[in-house]
């Protein structure tokens, strides 16, 4: 193997690893640092490269995008598929078949293309792509509210069997039309989504099990879950199933269940999901000529700002109109239509084939992710604090070490750093109230280890660790947080001065507070205000406003509003 060409991979990895700190400056998307940094080393940069196997591009892509999914999928919890299950699904089916129709109508007005060609363009960027959605969203420090969090994120993760579908199924059409091919395309989009599904609870519950029964060397477990969800990702490709879909499954399986090591496999798969991240985006990079989108780029960004500005905003109307999101939500939700690796890597369907204008198709969609990324990822967080769609968040520990011994159950040790404002005043521990089953392990100052006395006084620069269980974590966050928050953040300017049940009843409500709630009953629970008003699926930050006083659903269970802050209107 040459060693200038390890030399360069290796450096274009420090480079962007180094430049993606810009990103949050700038507030650019630090997966166009990585393209940028890819394009540059090209053979129209400074870098020289010129890099055209397609197929190796494409086996390196998807294997990416394997551990780009599976650690999405850990991550999302499954009590967030009661709100985003349904709207998620209709995106990612009606609402991608919806998105490609109306692009291939800009694209053959645009590109002047053949219609099937044009169908093609917009089969390829009609999904959204996971990876561009989970590093934003975990990467700005959002913290949304469920209901738009989880949709988008179950839809990214879920919408590519159907683009796959589209793409696979025009490239067929297009390359040699056979009579039946229709239905075999349907055929195939319900053995996608059939094998994909069954394969990846399948292969979830496996691993699973496989992880909890195993001894290993605390390092492999991370190691193992990296090669099983693999493993099940390449098994249902070659069964005829969507793998990407297969593998997402398969680390939400995981990330839902009790799995020995969970913290340390987590926070490994971070690290291989950044790492497979830029490989993906900087060899996609590669793939592109900058010289070459300069002839399209006023077709192209046509194509792009009637995506952004039209379509989505419409499939998204027309397609979650019954699910009770408000006009703030769907908003966001059309704005958050971001394109990433998917459109390119399925651009390379085309290329492979050897179809005509194949290099203009490759070149579009490179295009308009370029444009998606800038336009759309570059104001996605700011847009979301406009829209007031955040909730106020507790602050997580800095480290979590699963203890993996029976006696202790699935408690761990947890570190929290106090800072802020809060902490200025030492307080002394004994003041500090904790949630029940918890226990402080130690205090750490000065690279000392302190013992936890109740008179011993804590104050910013200080490290508590706390044996404490996952559970947990949202009480002590708000125990133990000292971080700054905007205004609008804070608990009490959020949900207001008082606290209240679910099942407080609004006669009992206008009593005590000497409020009117005209023309509803006072026979109402709380709970049922916030029930009606979406339609049977509340989140915390929701709020309803009744008269001179607005509710803020402050905590649920499953569909069920049990607290509530109540805020009186000047």
């Amino acid at each position: 193997m040459d060693p200038t060409l390890t030399l360069i991979g290796a450096l274009m990895l420090v480079i962007s690893i180094i430049l993606s700190p810009l990103s949050s400056r700038v507030g650019m998307p630090v997966l166009l640092v990585f393209l940028v940094v890819g394009m540059m080393m090209g053979e129209d940069g400074p870098g020289g490269i010129e890099f055209d196997n397609f197929e190796l591009a494409f086996l390196i892509a998807n294997l990416a995008l394997g551990v780009i999914l599976l650690d999405g999928g850990m991550r999302t919890r499954v009590e967030t598929f009661r709100v985003g299950l349904r709207p998620a699904l209709m995106l990612a089916t009606l609402g991608v078949a919806l998105t490609a129709g109306g692009a291939a109508v800009v694209a053959w007005w645009v590109f002047d293309l053949h219609w099937l060609m044009a169908l093609l363009i917009g089969a390829i960027i009609s999904s959204t792509d996971a990876a561009a959605v989970f590093s934003l969203l975990q990467g700005r420090g959002l913290h949304l509210n469920e209901r738009v969090s989880a949709t988008l994120e179950i839809e990214s993760g879920s919408n590519d069997p159907m683009a796959i579908f589209l793409t696979l199924l025009l490239v067929t059409l297009i390359g040699s039309y056979e009579e039946g091919a229709l239905t075999q395309g349907l055929l195939m989009l319900l053995q996608q989504f059939g094998i994909g599904t069954l394969a990846g609870l399948a292969g979830g519950f496996a691993v699973v099990q496989l992880v909890n029964r195993i001894q290993l060397t605390p390092s492999l477990y991370p190691l193992l879950v990296a090669a099983a969800g693999i493993a099940v990702f390449s098994a249902t490709n070659a069964i005829g199933g969507s793998g990407f879909l297969a593998i997402y499954l398969t680390g939400v399986v995981i990330g839902n269940r009790q799995v020995r090591m969970m913290p340390m496999i987590l926070q490994v798969h971070d690290g291989l999901a950044w790492l497979a991240q830029l490989c993906l985006f900087l060899i996609l990079g590669l793939l592109v000529s900058p010289s070459e989108l300069i002839p399209l780029a006023g077709a192209g960004l046509v194509l792009a700002l009637a995506l952004i500005f039209v379509i989505r905003p419409i499939t998204v109307l027309l397609t979650l109109w019954p699910f009770g999101f408000n006009r703030r939500e769907l908003g966001f939700i059309s704005w958050v239509g971001l394109r990433g690796a998917v459109p390119i890597v399925l651009a390379l369907f085309p290329v492979i084939a050897g179809l005509q204008d194949a290099q203009l198709v490759f070149h579009a969609a490179f295009f308009i992710v370029l444009v998606s990324l800038l336009v759309q990822g570059t104001t996605m967080a700011p847009l979301a604090r406009l829209l007031k769609l955040e909730v106020p968040a507790g602050e997580g520990p800095y480290r979590r070490l699963p203890l993996d011994v029976p006696a202790a159950g699935d408690h761990e040790l947890m570190l929290f750093p106090l800072r802020g404002q809060v902490w200025e005043n030492p307080r002394p521990l004994g003041h500090l109230r904790f949630p029940d089953n918890t226990a402080i392990a130690g205090v750490f100052r000065d690279r000392k280890c302190l013992q936890p006395r109740r008179e011993l006084k804590v104050a910013s620069g200080d490290v508590i660790a706390m044996f404490a269980t996952p559970a947990l974590l949202p009480d002590l966050g708000k125990a133990l947080s000292g971080r700054q928050t905007p205004q609008h953040l804070a608990e009490r300017a959020f949900f207001g001065d008082f606290v209240l049940n679910g099942d407080a009843l609004l006669g009992d409500v206008e009593q005590v507070y000497d409020i009117e709630f005209d023309g509803l009953s006072p026979d109402l629970s709380l709970a049922e205000c916030f029930a009606k008003r979406t339609k049977g699926h509340p989140v915390v930050g929701d709020k309803v406003v009744l008269g001179r006083v607005t509710l803020v659903a402050r905590a649920t269970d499953a569909d069920r509003v049990t607290k509530v802050g109540l805020k009186k209107l000047a």
